[in-house]
């Protein structure tokens, strides 16, 4: 686990602030949901992203494609797009 010297104090509602610069690092946004993990005395904050959420396009659906043992989640513009990037790779080599 990397340190990051930032210290933040618990307000007196339980809260904590993220600083802007993790935020922007780890690509969370306002009104983002962050799911919570606890592991020992260690709390894990992630960014929440429902298990049928496309790689590629973001869009949550249940007729998402899981690829590779549930590793790779595609819609099926989402397959698509990465077929066509697949095949342009291929193409420029």
């Amino acid at each position: 686990m990397k340190s990051t010297g930032i210290v933040r104090k618990v307000d007196e509602l339980g809260r904590v602030v993220i600083p802007i610069e993790l935020r922007r690092t780890l690509g969370i946004a306002e009104k983002d949901a962050l799911e919570i993990y606890v592991d020992d005395e260690r709390i894990i904050l992630q960014k929440y992203k429902p298990s049928m959420t496309c790689q590629v396009t973001g869009e949550i659906s249940d007729h998402n494609l899981s690829l590779a043992d549930g590793k790779l989640v595609l819609s099926p513009e989402g397959a698509k797009e990465l077929v066509k990037e697949i095949n342009q790779s291929l193409e420029d080599k």
